[in-house]
């Protein structure tokens, strides 16, 4: 019996390939136009231009919750994103070194603002909102990542640390 020779592909011309059925994840993508207040881009050079900067993100999200936000800037202070690390309760909000600078990694920081609300209205920062500040300063240090201010957002007033000699 005489066998036929294999066909020869001409150049150029894809390889058959047999494919076996797979099963593909999919995912739902939805795209939505963020408001252009957001602070990207933008200088931030005062605890005054963070706290606006902050209050446009702020109105985004649950007033009667707490909410500790990270924002990132670059070697010039412009801010090049930001994360809400944690959403809490009325009165709380966990908060882990891991999470903060994690993100502050994956956002290419190099230099953090950290600020958070208080729902109550009052922005005096409580002995754990010291504390944590002290511990994400502590780990900033030793990475190299400059912690320029934590800001804490009451109604219609807010705390820096920085201003107050806190960091």
């Amino acid at each position: 019996m005489l066998k036929s020779k294999p066909k020869q592909r001409r150049a150029g011309a894809p390889a058959r390939v047999h494919i076996s059925s797979y099963r593909f994840k999919t995912f739902h993508v939805d795209v939505v136009k963020e408001p252009a207040v957001y602070p990207l881009g933008e200088k931030l050079c005062w605890s005054k231009m963070v706290a606006s900067a902050a209050r446009a993100i702020f109105r985004t999200l649950d007033a009667d919750k707490e909410h500790f936000l990270l924002i990132t800037l670059n070697n010039k202070n412009v801010c090049g994103g930001f994360k809400v690390i944690s959403t809490g309760s009325l009165t709380a909000s966990l908060v882990h070194p891991r999470e903060v600078w994690g993100a502050a990694i994956r956002l290419t920081a190099a230099a953090v603002v950290f600020v958070h609300n208080h729902p109550s209205g009052d922005p005096t920062p409580s002995q754990e909102d010291i504390e944590i500040t002290r511990r994400l300063k502590e780990v900033g240090d030793v990475m190299g990542v400059r912690v320029l201010d934590h800001v804490v957002l009451g109604d219609k007033r807010f705390f820096s640390f920085s201003d107050k000699g806190m960091l």
